[in-house]
């Protein structure tokens, strides 16, 4: 009780979320009269980042930051308009395949947002969209870059679960089709705008490919390399920053070395806001264990249902509401060692699909308030009213919804290995 108090009060106050995490644990060590803990605590925070690993995640946040200033987006955006134009709605399928290509280099559904919302959606109010719709669209669309590979969340569940990163991240790629489908699909139902470009040439379609074919090297070394076994993740994102380096630099000429100490800073200032919740969740999560939380938790559970998809069903239904006020990595991390040893000991359920169910319901607190990240970010870059973004994001909200259920119910959509 202590513990959710706390938690809960340092949360309404506006405490960052890193924060929260720490000042519950001391404020739950210094009730129960538990001093010899407080001296464990740092030591713990720097052991749960030596994990070789969490290499991947500083490494695919500087690919990001390279490809982005080395202009590339603008690159897959023209050659992906240039194949769709003369279809109607053609701006918000560029939308969605830019963001699907996008997804496969980043693996940040906030950069991604964040990028696409710059981009993307003044295009798509010049053609008549309403703004709302259109950053809608994109905020959606996001969630397509914690799913397709490399995907951040991934990588934390796998040093979490002990899990292999790679069978994670080709486990995530037909959830991710599926959810891109059922995306382009609602579209065709959503009122948005009877804007119907021109069709392109030949020629400006075959100029269009060519130029963003070297572009396209990286989601291919990246899932092609993991596929074949010729690389780990965190040897996928060494080789890709490489290339895209070489890319930006010298087929595209827009990297230059002054680049070089922004490219840098942000990626130090991202990475160490991933590694800080990944530390101080950590400590959490120790803390509940040491207190077998888990242990009356799955009693607690077992005592509800016996089957395993009821299971799934109701950690479903807990991590919406959890991601709805505590940001996904916190969550995944202090959940995850509570509920998948109940997943795996009591239900037998795969540490694949429970994951992959997992980190797609929590990818969905990106855009739900009080906490969502992605909601503001969008909102903020386009002038957005928050209040008229959730309304118009509820459809889409509900088709991931859908898509995650789907992949509940049919396990062979992830756990299937060929």
């Amino acid at each position: 009780m202590i513990l959710l108090a706390t938690f809960v009060l340092l949360l309404v106050m506006g405490v960052p979320i890193g924060f929260v995490l720490v000042g519950t644990t001391v404020a739950f060590v210094l009730t129960t009269g538990n001093f010899a803990l407080l001296e464990a605590l740092p030591q713990l925070m720097f052991s749960s980042l030596e994990v070789f690993d969490l290499l991947a995640i500083p490494l695919f946040i500087l690919l990001g930051e390279i490809m982005n200033d080395g202009g590339v987006t603008r690159r897959l955006l023209e050659a992906t308009r240039s194949w769709v134009r003369g279809l109607p709605r053609s701006l918000a399928y560029v939308n969605l395949v830019t963001n699907l290509l996008l997804a496969s280099i980043l693996g940040s559904a906030n950069a991604q947002i964040a990028i696409m919302s710059r981009v993307i959606v003044p295009e798509m109010e010049r053609a008549g969209y309403r703004r709302d719709f259109a950053t809608a669209l994109t905020a959606a669309a996001g969630l397509l870059g914690p799913i397709v590979p490399p995907s951040m969340v991934f990588i934390i569940y796998g040093v979490i679960a002990q899990v292999s990163i790679g069978t994670l991240f080709i486990a995530g790629i037909l959830p991710g089709l599926i959810l891109f489908a059922v995306m382009c699909t609602l579209i065709s139902f959503l009122p948005a705008a009877a804007e119907r470009e021109a069709s392109g040439t030949v020629a400006s379609r075959r100029a269009a490919t060519r130029d963003v074919l070297a572009a396209l090297a990286v989601p291919a070394v990246i899932v092609g390399g993991i596929l074949s076994g010729a690389v780990t993740p965190t040897e996928s994102a060494v080789v890709a920053s490489a290339i895209a380096l070489l890319v930006g630099a010298f087929v595209y000429r827009e990297l230059r070395w002054r680049h070089a100490p922004d490219i840098l800073h942000r990626t130090a200032a991202n990475s160490a806001i991933v590694m800080f919740l990944i530390a101080t969740a950590k400590i959490l999560g120790w803390i509940l264990t040491y207190y077998q939380i888990p242990q009356q938790t799955a009693d607690f559970m077992r005592s509800l249902t016996e089957d395993p998809t009821v299971y799934l069903l109701l950690v479903f239904g807990l991590l919406v509401l959890v991601g709805t006020v505590i940001e996904g990595i916190a969550a995944l991390i202090i959940l995850v060692p509570i509920l998948l040893p109940v997943a795996q000991g009591v239900y037998g359920i795969d540490p694949v699909h429970f994951g992959i169910v997992v980190c797609l319901t929590l990818i969905l607190g990106l855009l739900t308030p009080p906490v969502g990240t992605g909601l503001y970010i969008a909102a903020a870059v386009t002038g957005t009213d928050i209040v008229r973004l959730s309304r118009v994001l509820v459809p889409f909200l509900l088709a991931t919804a859908a898509v995650i259920v789907l992949v509940v119910l049919v396990p062979p959509l992830v756990t299937l290995r060929f």
